[in-house]
């Protein structure tokens, strides 16, 4: 979209007025280093598209397909991804961290 930010929740709003399936992510809980802090969302719609950003990498892209499946589902998930120090170090990361993020079905 062009012209600033993209407000998450006007977009999955305006997707659900199209008769859109969508789903929110709510990042709720973070420890140690997280790329995005609490509080940040993402919206996604039955068609894969997303608006908005909870991470990076691999875990958007699992979040993303977790949050299809709360959409054919209708039930919300607690998802949580992590690395430790060690493991942090292994990937060429700088330090290790945890992420939660609740994934809700829009009504």
């Amino acid at each position: 979209m062009q012209g600033g930010p993209v407000d998450v929740l006007s977009e999955a709003a305006r997707w659900r007025d199209e008769g859109r399936g969508v789903a929110l992510a709510t990042v709720v809980r973070t420890w140690g280093s997280s790329p995005r802090p609490a509080g940040s969302q993402l919206a996604v719609d039955d068609r894969g598209a997303f608006v908005g950003s909870v991470s990076g990498g691999c875990v958007e892209a699992a979040v993303v397909a977790a949050a299809l499946e709360v959409i054919r589902a209708g039930a919300p998930r607690m998802l949580e991804f992590g690395v430790s120090q060690d493991e942090a170090w292994a990937v060429g990361l700088a330090c290790g961290g945890r992420i939660q993020i609740f994934v809700e079905p829009v009504e």
